[in-house]
């Protein structure tokens, strides 16, 4: 383990201590086992397990077992079963109902600690990097230690696994006869396996095992190649015969596992036995178990390609896993003959035409004979291989499609190698083609939105790329946007949570709604959960009911969604109105409120910086853009010598540390390294000239430590040692001080900030890092807020108005202001809070939108003291967020755009003729009756299915007007909700047509629809409200009327009006402005 960093030898003694566990835990286990069956005892037999599993297990539905634990559970040793299984059972197993006050108390003590426990377990497991910094590591042995002593552990051996002494060999006698025959043995064992004899090899291993004096890293080496063995047995006695059963404890994958486990406590710092204990777990389709040893062997060997791949392959697996992806109906692109299909055109038309688009473009042909291989056709046998091969041809013209489908078969290892590199460069190839079909711009390029979906996937997963979900929902927004219903699903998942985004739970539930309307089940699923937690209760069960009609397997398999829904719908009707938002806020918070995992991941902003936006700001007059541009300048030359030459003199590594150090003296958030790879280097190289220096004080050492010490933020207790001998060294240094203030405040030594700010203030006592860090720690102190505020104070009088630390040091303010003890503590607050959101928009284009921990929790303070937020929703916000809805914008720009094509047809001929139109799936009539009829409005319909509402009436406004008549007159509406769809209306009396459009049918009246039918689009596949029977329209009376109805806001007596076409009003310039820049007004503008 000497090779291997302090932080990742923590993660393993932490892990021992808690394997450490599972011997005492077992005690318990077998304690309450007799306790409740009689002082019966357990005794590790497979009846003893099996008995249990179907009289206590199985009768339990709190306890839930993976196959794997099932096994090890009627298999009846417990000495196999692992903690979670323990825990497990012990933290939900039924009582008996005969326990006296004191057993029930001492179970209720118990419980807390094995919950207390599974919780450090589960952060162990999560922990990807499987390292743990000495600040963290002190803090978890502590608490893991205290569990374990209060279960009867020693503390005195307990002490004794925190020396790296654990790592090394054992100290057990060596027979050196035996650990000849053992690797004899083991020689033989391995060239069985090689030929195939895997029974044979297993023999040759086990017999090495059991020789006594081997030596324990000798016996893990044999453990971890009877595993393999095991695990190859299985599959080639599974292809002869399928009669293995996985609950059965001599299922060689089952005992592979056991071997590896061996195999991995015999050697705790030996990657291979993690490894193997992984590809077990990979075997038996565990993944998440498998990602989990995967990254103990690559934190232990980090250049291990073979573990890379391996993880790899079950961060994709375990992925498709989550994303359910079995379940999917259609995974690949619709093609351009899909596409085609869909317009309803006569199907020798759609030939014709798709054979125009071949002959012009031959890859088409190559990718739909890449379909046919790949999924088999009437005259065409299923072969992965020439699948492949076509779709790599279409690659070579540069299809889109092709890209992606190769890439496709190239992640699963279909009719070609498997590869999640080559994947992912022709994943990355295919997002980077044109959007639209190059050849018709009508048509969406297949295969685009697919790849940025496919991308999104692994950046959020970390299948090849490391995981980023800031990233994803980038590669997610652009898919969606280009049409991939998948992505809008996915990033509405980022935006409830608050991962890789800020939490957004309103622009969750728009992005689901936009996604199930267009038909995804997921998203369906997905949103009636979401209503459901924002007590939104009737349109719940609403998007509940159609992602069930739409198959969604898990929606159908959810029984409990409706009783769960009628309970809360319960409990929520018996609280006042005014509860709701704030308990929408509550869940918010405590869903964004994260720790900071790092110290480099707190101090650095954004994830990279334009340095030609910079220089724009700077050249503006921005003191922070012209700091940073500044900075960013240095750091790029330093690079740029790094990076130019292969081999460095020293005056040109002088000059990189030099150029190096200037910008982290300057602004260090700008150092943003392009790789990894980079990064290490320029750590060596720092290493090297620390050393060239030794102690000889002069400006190349002070511009060294200074790039050191940044590069090892994460190494808190390191670098406040080191930054603390930088001092001495150098105590006029300011930012050896403004670093060392900053490092001591996230572990919480708010008075050593203090002290350091305070002597870099008499230093420079205009420094904003120090005064900024000194009103933080006088804040978190909490002894005097009102030296906190003049603190903050002082920081803002001195720092440029963008800094990007104003805005938080209001919101700090604020915080210390509800502090205060005085009359006007909340009104102050107030003031000073919404100087923050003022201070933001000064803010440059890199720190938007602002993220402040500091703000999120005065601002549920805020609701929830005084229910700010709820009073200041106000109609004219609601109606801001309803007018800047892209749906609706977009909905109302193609709408104006199809009236302008009708306009220009007018134009040119008297007689009006427009587009073809389509046979109804159903009819729609009239009611025979009025009576008894039920209102109905648009998302109380099903955008993703033709229905029509029948006894049911719908009542809109006309927000948007036709020009034309001919097939139908296309109208927009908008309902009670102001929710909009298009209408069209088809067979009304003929020669009224101009009459309706320009009398009867105008912006602001308003009508009912009887019987209304919901049509999908056969083109576009959008609903829209289509009248078959112009009967069943009823229009309200004129007194209902919204008269001169604002073109933008809908609002009535708009006094301006448009001055080219007279015709539209706006009620402000601004809603004037709007419907020009975002509704594309000058589309229909004519001038009267």
């Amino acid at each position: 383990m000497t090779n291997i960093s302090s932080e990742v030898r923590n993660y393993f003694k932490l892990d021992l201590l808690l394997s450490r566990s599972r011997n005492l835990i077992r005690q318990i286990f077998e304690k309450r086992y007799s306790q409740f069956n009689n002082d019966q005892k357990w005794n590790n037999t497979s009846t003893c397990g099996t008995n249990y599993f179907n009289n206590v297990i199985k009768k339990n539905k709190n306890i839930n077992l993976t196959p794997i634990q099932k096994t090890a559970v009627l298999n009846g040793n417990s000495n196999q079963w692992d903690l979670s299984t323990m825990t497990n059972i012990l933290i939900y197993s039924n009582r008996p109902t005969t326990l006296n006050s004191i057993e029930i108390q001492e179970l209720n003590e118990e419980k807390k600690l094995l919950e207390q426990l599974r919780d450090i377990r589960n952060k162990m497991a999560h922990c990807a990097s499987k390292s743990v910094d000495n600040i963290e590591f002190n803090q978890l042995w502590i608490d893991i230690s205290t569990i374990l002593i209060a279960f009867g552990d020693n503390n005195f051996e307990i002490d004794q696994l925190k020396d790296d002494s654990i790592f090394q060999s054992s100290t057990e006698e060596i027979n050196e006869i035996n650990v000849k025959e053992a690797l004899r043995l083991n020689s033989l064992g391995t060239h069985a396996h090689k030929d195939g004899q895997f029974s044979e090899a297993i023999e040759y291993f086990t017999k090495a095992t059991v020789l006594p004096g081997v030596g324990a890293h000798n016996r893990a080496i044999f453990f971890c190649n009877m595993a393999a063995s095991r695990l190859a047995l299985f599959e080639q006695k599974e292809g002869l015969s399928r009669k293995w059963e996985l609950d059965d404890a001599k299922n060689e994958q089952y005992r592979a596992l056991q071997d590896a486990k061996h195999a991995r406590k015999l050697w705790l710092s030996w990657w291979k036995g993690h490894f193997r204990v992984g590809k077990v777990y990979a075997a038996l389709n565990e993944h998440e178990k498998a990602i989990n040893s995967y990254e103990r062997a690559f934190a232990l060997d980090p250049t291990n390609n073979e573990v890379k791949k391996a993880l790899d392959e079950s961060h994709y697996e375990f992925g498709r896993q989550q994303r359910q992806e079995h379940l999917d109906i259609e995974t690949k692109p619709k093609s351009i003959l899909e596409q085609l299909s869909i317009f309803g055109i006569d199907p020798e038309e759609i030939h014709n035409t798709y054979k125009l688009l071949q002959k012009n473009d031959s890859s088409l042909a190559d990718v739909e004979k890449g379909y046919k291989y790949e999924l088999g056709d009437c005259d065409v046998k299923q072969n992965y291989e020439e699948a492949a091969r076509y779709f790599a041809k279409a690659v070579r013209q540069g299809n889109a499609e092709g890209m992606f489908n190769l890439a496709r078969l190239t992640d699963r290892g279909l009719g070609v190698k498997k590869d999640h590199d080559l994947a992912q460069k022709l994943y990355e190839k295919a997002a980077s083609q044109p959007p639209m079909y190059p050849k018709s711009k009508n048509l969406r390029n297949p295969g685009v939105a697919e790849a940025e979906h496919a991308l999104g996937v692994r950046y959020a997963e970390g299948v090849v790329v490391s995981k980023r979900l800031a990233t994803a929902a980038c590669w997610y927004k652009r898919a969606f946007d280009h049409g991939n219903v998948q992505s809008g699903n996915s990033l509405a998942l980022l935006y409830e949570n608050g991962s890789g985004v800020i939490m957004d739970l309103d622009k969750a539930e728009q992005i689901f709604e936009q996604a199930a309307e267009q038909g995804d089940s997921n998203a369906m699923y997905n949103l009636a959960i979401l209503l459901t937690r924002r007590a939104k209760f009737p349109m719940a069960k609403i998007w509940y009911d159609r992602a069930c009609q739409a198959g969604h397997i898990v929606a159908l398999a959810d029984s409990g969604f409706e009783e769960d829904l009628q309970a809360k719908h319960y409990i929520f009707s018996r609280v006042s109105p005014d509860i709701l938002p704030i308990s929408d806020k509550i869940f918010e918070i405590f869903s964004s409120m994260k720790k900071t995992t790092s110290a480099s991941t707190a101090m650095n902003g954004s994830s990279s910086y334009d340095y030609r936006m910079l220089l724009e700001y700077a050249n503006r007059g921005s003191k922070t853009a012209r700091i940073m541009s500044d900075a960013l300048r240095h750091f790029l030359e330093a690079l740029y010598i790094f990076t130019q030459n292969d081999t460095l003199t020293e005056d040109e590594e002088n000059l990189i540390i030099h150029k190096l150090s200037q910008c982290y003296r300057i602004e260090h958030i700008v150092a943003k390294y392009p790789s990894l790879e980079i990064r290490n280097k320029l750590e060596d190289l720092v290493d090297r000239v620390l050393r060239r220096c030794n102690t000889t004080v002069s400006q190349l050492d002070d511009d060294t430590r200074t790039c050191y010490a940044h590069l090892n933020l994460d190494s808190q207790t390191l670098l406040i040692n080191f930054l603390s001998l930088c001092k001495q060294k150098y105590p006029k240094s300011i930012h050896f001080f403004e670093t060392s203030a900053s490092m001591n405040g996230f572990p919480g030594h708010y008075e050593d900030t203090l002290y350091n700010a305070n002597l870099g203030l008499e230093i420079d006592p205009n420094s904003c890092t120090l005064l900024y860090d000194k009103a933080g720690a006088l804040r978190l102190l909490n002894k005097d807020m009102d030296e906190a505020i003049e603190a903050y104070r002082a920081f803002l009088a001195v720092a440029p108005q963008d800094h990007r630390k104003v805005p938080a040091s209001y919101y700090a303010m604020a915080t210390c202001s509800l502090a205060r003890k005085n009359d006007q503590r909340l009104e102050d607050a107030i003031k000073i809070y919404e100087k923050g959101e003022e201070a933001e928009k000064l803010q440059l284009p890199c720190f938007l939108p602002y993220d402040s921990s500091l703000k999120t929790p005065i601002k549920l303070q805020l609701d929830l003291l005084f229910s700010i937020k709820t009073k200041l929703s106000t109609l004219a916000k609601e109606n801001k967020a309803r007018l800047e809805d892209p749906a609706r914008i977009e909905a109302i720009v193609e709408q104006r755009k199809w009236q302008k094509t009708l306009l220009q047809i007018k134009n040119k001929s008297p007689i009006a003729s427009g587009s073809f139109t389509y046979k109804a799936s159903f009819s729609q009539r009239t009611a025979k009756s009025l009576v008894g009829l039920k209102s109905i409005t648009f998302k109380e319909m099903n955008s993703t299915k033709d229905h029509v509402y029948e006894q049911h009436v719908l009542s809109v406004t006309i927000i948007g007007e036709a020009y034309s008549w001919t097939p139908s007159i296309q109208l927009m509406i908008e309902d009670e909700h102001c929710d909009y769809k298009k209408i069209c209306i088809y067979v009304f009396p003929e020669k009224q047509g101009e009459y309706l459009i320009k009398k009867k049918f105008q912006i602001g009246n308003k009508m009912n629809i009887i019987n209304p039918y919901l049509r999908i689009g056969a083109s576009d596949k959008k609903p829209v409200i289509r009248i078959d029977d112009f009967s069943s329209i009823i229009m309200q009376n004129e007194s209902e009327y919204i008269v001169n109805m604002c073109r933008c806001c809908g609002k009535a007596n708009a006094h301006y009006s448009c001055g080219n076409c007279k015709r539209a009003r706006y009620c402000t310039k601004k809603c004037q402005t709007m419907d020009w820049k975002l509704y594309k007004h000058k589309l229909i503008c004519l001038k009267e």
